[in-house]
């Protein structure tokens, strides 16, 4: 007979079989594909290109409209969108219009040829941003509405499990393609890369069929979205103002003010802890896979290689993570799953430094890979069950927007610097500067869980479909 200590965390593993966490999957595989499109992939044709290194490093600036997000979000959590809300619902409809958004910007990266129209690549690139920015807003708040709390830690694993799958396609799939299209490897070529882009653009298929046929997630009204418009209908109509007026600043304040001085209001002075944490979490595999796949073109790396080491075992490898990772936050807390995440994460951006000493390494370079996706699945899967907890269901879209937002905004900032950074120290000491940026996170996972290292309580995670 098994030890009962095994049986439970084989108990354990049976969370991932309920109906709304398989769901995430698709939903999943939606919301990663654009992101390497205009990050890392597209980097790699930028580099091909020709492009140099720093112009490649401030590129990357194309992510912050993924920090910016909590801008529009109130208008995602609470804007009808005509004739789309009344048959979709509120999240589904800025879902399905995000995605025929993305869908159409990628067709047009795809016809042009960044070598000669860099500003034109700029401008679908950053279409794309938004757009899929805007998916995520949308999706993170299904996901958060879909099931219970005890939950939210297989949802993200599975979410993640999916976005790590599109990455397989939106990476190794689009060099695949390339690299099958392309006459040489010598020297530069725009078609492969174009027919490369069409193939993701009809790939967003999923992401559309998916928001078609889920269902909407029945959302019980919050009193609290009621009661706070009452407080500020009551204060505003002391203004003696018109009518319209008044009901758009108590809309204001509703949808845009009232999430921000909630999430205030329920941390007191711990807010300022927690959003220190989340601005930096991510911060050393963020700025370090700026640089990734110039690295990769740089040692001498083939298309090829790149694809089946990096993009496809290595995202396998992210995969094993976040189901580890899901389960750790199940079985002993989210804080302590946090602080392994953010260590381990820190720590293997070493490996990318040893392995610029050993050139064109694929051994090294499978041993390197294996590590940092196994750490960064660990870390991501914690992450994303912690800014999940950290939201009110009132106002679900608009803070976990906020705090993806704060995620981002830092560390694309400095990953802009990357190329210049690169271009005068060199590689490795650009990986073991990005392990050192890890150091504070430790300190602030340590701070924040401080007053409550939390354990999870047992509850029933037989699969139900409610």
């Amino acid at each position: 007979m098994m030890p009962t200590a095994l049986l439970e965390w084989l108990h354990a593993f049976r969370i991932y079989s309920h109906p709304r966490v398989l769901g995430m999957l698709t939903l999943g595989f939606s919301a990663g594909l654009p992101l390497l499109l205009i990050l890392g992939t597209l980097s790699f044709w930028l580099r091909e290109a020709g492009i140099d290194r720093s112009t490649i490093g401030y590129f990357s600036w194309i992510g912050l409209a993924y920090g910016f997000k909590w801008l529009w979000s109130p208008l995602v959590d609470r804007l009808s969108l005509p004739l789309l809300t009344k048959f979709l619902g509120r999240r589904r409809a800025w879902m399905l219009l995000s995605q025929i958004t993305i869908t159409l910007a990628l067709i047009g990266m795809a016809n042009t040829d960044p070598a000669d129209n860099l500003t034109q690549m700029v401008f679908f690139a950053l279409a794309v941003a938004f757009a899929s920015a805007t998916q995520d807003i949308a999706l993170d708040a299904y996901r958060i509405e879909a099931v219970a709390p005890r939950l939210q830690g297989a949802m993200a694993a599975t979410y993640q499990a999916g976005y790590r799958m599109a990455m397989i396609l939106s990476s190794a799939g689009v060099l695949w393609i390339a690299a099958a299209m392309d006459p040489s490897e010598t020297t530069y070529d725009y078609s492969p890369w174009c027919i490369a882009y069409l193939v993701m653009a009809a790939c967003m298929a999923v992401g559309i069929v998916t928001t078609l046929i889920i269902r909407e997630p029945e959302v019980p009204v919050n009193s609290l979205i009621s009661e706070n418009e009452d407080h500020a209908r009551k204060k505003i109509s002391n203004w003696n103002l018109s009518k319209q007026l008044t009901q758009i600043l108590v809309w204001f304040y509703g949808a845009i003010i009232a999430p921000f001085r909630d999430f205030i209001v329920r941390h007191g002075q711990r807010a300022l802890l927690i959003l220190a944490l989340i601005a930096v979490y991510r911060i050393s595999d963020v700025v370090m896979g700026i640089m990734s796949n110039s690295f990769y073109v740089d040692m001498g790396y083939t298309k090829d290689e790149v694809a089946t080491v990096a993009k496809v075992y290595g995202v396998i490898m992210t995969l094993v993570g976040v189901a580890i990772g899901g389960v750790l936050t199940a079985k002993v807390g989210i804080m302590r799953t946090l602080f392994l995440g953010a260590l381990l994460s820190a720590a293997t951006n070493l490996l990318f430094a040893w392995l610029a000493g050993r050139g064109h390494d694929v051994t090294g370079l499978i041993f390197t890979i294996s590590a940092d996706n196994l750490s960064a699945g660990i870390a991501t899967s914690a992450f994303i069950a912690y800014l999940s907890g950290l939201t009110n269901s009132a106002y679900s879209a608009t803070q976990y927007a906020l705090f993806s937002s704060v995620m981002l905004l830092l560390p694309k900032f400095v990953a802009g610097f990357s190329g210049n950074f690169v271009d005068t120290y060199g590689y490795a000491n650009f990986f073991i500067g990005t392990a050192l940026l890890g150091l504070p996170v430790l300190i602030l996972v340590w701070l924040a869980g401080k007053e409550k290292f939390d354990t999870p309580e047992k509850e029933d995670i037989n699969p139900s479909p409610k």
